[in-house]
């Protein structure tokens, strides 16, 4: 079989670099949803706390208390271990 000699590429143009590009872990990181999958915790403690989660990589914002989130599954071990937070059922 003969070979085009490039005619398909001139055809198409030049193509523009991507501007999507994402890191890996950004890409293997889904941000956590209201699905069954998610676990929730509540805050308990009496301002507020961030709590960046080592599995996913995730940052958890917990702004006041009582504040309720959805955490992504893998995050559920290191977030249980943090005094001033509950695993609560789903919203």
């Amino acid at each position: 079989m003969g070979c085009c000699g490039g005619q398909r590429r001139a055809l198409r143009g030049p193509t523009a670099p991507r501007s999507d590009f994402r890191s890996p872990r950004e890409v293997s990181a889904p941000r956590a949803t209201r699905s069954s999958a998610a676990a929730y915790f509540q805050y308990l403690g009496s301002t507020g706390i961030t709590v960046h989660a080592p599995a996913s990589g995730a940052v958890y914002r917990f702004d006041a208390p009582g504040v309720v989130l959805a955490v992504d599954p893998r995050d559920r071990r290191a977030l249980a271990g943090v005094p001033s937070l509950r695993q609560v059922a789903g919203l």
